[in-house]
C-alpha cells in the first residue's frame, strides 16, 4: 500500500495562501517529533529492515518515478534551465539504480547510535558515559537533484532521526514520487512514515516559516546555490550546517608530473561539471606555464571546455578568453575553467584562500615538502595531493551516501554521513550521591 504524503500533498503544485502555508508547517512539525522519538529507539535491525523495505518500494515504483522525472526535465527545458541544472535534475534508470544501491548500502553501515564515545568516573564515584544519540528532527532544503530526497532520508533514518525535506520546484514531481515510495516502504516495515516528510507546498514563504520553528526542528541543512544558503543563514532560528557552493581548484606545482596533472584536471572538470566537487580553477606555476598550458588546452578543448585565463596564461592557451575578477570565484557548473598563473606555492595558497569556497582543493606535485605545506595551509573541508577533487563524495568516503558536503567549521566538515547526524549525551549512574 502506498503511503500518502499527508493531507496537504494534493496541493503540491497549487498556489497557496499564507494560512495554508502556516497550516502545512504546523502539520509537518506536529508529525515529525513523535516519529523522531520512535525511530531513535528502534534497534539497529529494525532501522535496517525499514531501509531495505524502502529500497524495495523504490524499485517497484521505478516506472512512476522515471515518468515523474521526465515531466520535470521537460518542464525544465521549457523554463530555460541550463544544461548543468538539467544534468543535476535528470534521473534516468541507471541513476535511479544507483540511488537505490546507495540506499541499501546505508542500511549495511555500522549503526552510529548508542556508541560509547568516552567513559569516566566523576565526583563521588558516579560513572559517566558519553553516548552518541540522534540529533532529532532535521530539515533539509535543497535544489535540483532528486536523489537528495532518498540519500538524506536514508541517512536520517539510519541515524535515528526524522527529517523534513524541501526540494526545489524544478524537481517537484520527482521528489514527490520518490518520497511517496520511500514512505510506503517504511509503512510496510511498520516504521512511522512521518519519519520522512516532504514539504508539499511550493510557496517560498514556507521556508521562512519552517526556519522559525526552533521549537520543533533541531538542525537545518541547506544544499544549493549561494542565494539559497544565504537566505537560510539569514532567516533561520534553527542551527544551520552550510553546504556551500563548490569553487574548487587544482594547483599544478613546478614539480608536478604533467601527464598526471592533465589526467586529474580532465577528470575533475569534465566527468560531471555540474557537481559541487568539480573544479572551477586551475593554478599553474609560471616556471612550467609555457610547457604545460598548451598541453592543457590540447587536452580540454576537444572536450568542449571553455578556458578563461589571466594575462600571463593567455599566450599559451589557443582560443582562451581573458578572465575577469569574477571568474576566480564563480561556480560555473559547466564546461568552463578559469586558469591562473602563479609565481610560487605561497601565491597559489593565498589565491585559493581568497577566491575558493573552502570545499575541495588540491596540489599536484612530486615535492613532498611542498605538498605538506599546501595541505597544512589550505583551509578547506577536503584537501588533496595528487588526486582529483571528485573524490569528495559520501559514497566514495564509505558513508553510503551523504546529506551534503559541509563547509562549516563547527560540528561537521566535508561529506556528512551517519556519524555527523548524531550528537551525544552524558549518561551518569550513581548510588545515591548528593553534592556536598
Amino acid at each position: 500500500m502506498r503511503a500518502a504524503m499527508n493531507d496537504h500533498a494534493v496541493s503540491a503544485f497549487a498556489s497557496t495562501s499564507s494560512a495554508a502555508t502556516t497550516s502545512h508547517v504546523d502539520d509537518l512539525c506536529r508529525r515529525a517529533r513523535p516519529a523522531a522519538r520512535v525511530v531513535s529507539l528502534l534497534p539497529t535491525a529494525r532501522r535496517q529492515e525499514a531501509l531495505q523495505a524502502a529500497a524495495d518500494a523504490l524499485t517497484a515504483a521505478a516506472p512512476e518515478i522515471l515518468a515523474a522525472n521526465v515531466r520535470d526535465v521537460d518542464q525544465g527545458r521549457k523554463d530555460g534551465l541550463s544544461n548543468a541544472l538539467i544534468d543535476r535534475l535528470r534521473l534516468d534508470a541507471k541513476r535511479l539504480d544507483g540511488v537505490i544501491a546507495d540506499l541499501r548500502a546505508v542500511a549495511e553501515l555500522p549503526d552510529p547510535v548508542g556508541q560509547v564515545l568516552e567513559s569516566r568516573t566523576i565526583a563521588l564515584g558516579i560513572q559517566a558515559t558519553k553516548l552518541s544519540v540522534p540529533i532529532g528532527v532535521v530539515a533539509i532544503i535543497f535544489e535540483s537533484r532528486p536523489n537528495v530526497t532518498v540519500d538524506t532520508a536514508a541517512l536520517c533514518l539510519m541515524s535515528g532521526n526524522a527529517c523534513i525535506l524541501r526540494g526545489g520546484k524544478e524537481a517537484a514531481h520527482s521528489n514527490l514520487a520518490l518520497a511517496t515510495a520511500f514512505r510506503a516502504g517504511l509503512e510496510q516495515a511498520r516504521v512511522p512514515a512521518d519519519a520522512v516528510q516532504l514539504v508539499a507546498l511550493p510557496d517560498r514563504a514556507l521556508i521562512a516559516a519552517l526556519l522559525k520553528r526552533d521549537d520543533a526542528l533541531d538542525l537545518v541543512v541547506p544544499r544549493g546555490g549561494e542565494a539559497l544558503i544565504r537566505h537560510v543563514v539569514e532567516v533561520s532560528r534553527v542551527p544551520v550546517i552550510k553546504h556551500d557552493k563548490g569553487v574548487c581548484s587544482l594547483y599544478v606545482h613546478t614539480a608536478a608530473d604533467q601527464a598526471m596533472a592533465l589526467q586529474l584536471i580532465e577528470n575533475a572538470k569534465c566527468q560531471r561539471p555540474a557537481v559541487c566537487n568539480a573544479i572551477e580553477n586551475v593554478l599553474v606555476d609560471a616556471a612550467i606555464a609555457a610547457a604545460f598550458l598548451p598541453r592543457l588546452a590540447a587536452t580540454l578543448t576537444p572536450k568542449g571546455v571553455e578556458l578563461r585565463a589571466d594575462e600571463r596564461a593567455l599566450p599559451f592557451l589557443p582560443g582562451a578568453k581573458p578572465a575577469t575578477e569574477a571568474d576566480w570565484s564563480t561556480e560555473y557548473g559547466e564546461l568552463i575553467l578559469a586558469v591562473k598563473t602563479v609565481d610560487d606555492l605561497a601565491e597559489a595558497i593565498a589565491f585559493t584562500q581568497q577566491y575558493g569556497s573552502h570545499h575541495s582543493d588540491g596540489i599536484i606535485t612530486a615535492d613532498a615538502a611542498a605538498a605538506e605545506a599546501y595541505l597544512a595551509q589550505i583551509d578547506s573541508a577536503c584537501v588533496y595531493h595528487n588526486a582529483s577533487t571528485r573524490f569528495t563524495d559520501g559514497g566514495l568516503f564509505g558513508f553510503g551516501a551523504e546529506v551534503g558536503i559541509s563547509t562549516n567549521r563547527v560540528h561537521a566538515r566535508g561529506p556528512m554521513g551517519l556519524r555527523e547526524l548524531c550528537t551525544y549525551k552524558w549518561v551518569c549512574r550513581g548510588s545515591g550521591q548528593v553534592r556536598p
